[in-house]
């Protein structure tokens, strides 16, 4: 897998860490995606609930022991539209 493919796949219950951020008290922050919008992914950290936008952070989802990295920009789209619109 790589970053196209995973941009265009399903987000929820995938497990991600913050590599980067605008707001650097969620660099290094890790938890299980539970929800996701247009603008924002709903991230369980350490039993609580956070929302985090995606414009503003770099994210790294680790998927069959690979790491890889995306720009919360390349996927500012409703979850439904991503599929259609990243190619």
């Amino acid at each position: 897998m790589n970053e196209k493919t995973l941009s265009r796949d399903e987000f929820i219950g995938l497990r991600v860490k913050i590599l980067e951020c605008t707001d650097p008290t969620w660099i290094g922050q890790s938890g299980l995606i539970i929800d996701e919008t247009k603008n924002t992914f709903l991230i369980e950290i350490k039993n609580r609930k956070k929302i985090i936008a995606k414009k503003t952070a770099k994210f790294e989802f680790i998927i069959n022991s690979e790491k890889i990295s995306i720009t919360g920009e390349k996927i500012v789209f409703r979850p439904e539209d991503r599929i259609k619109k990243i190619r």
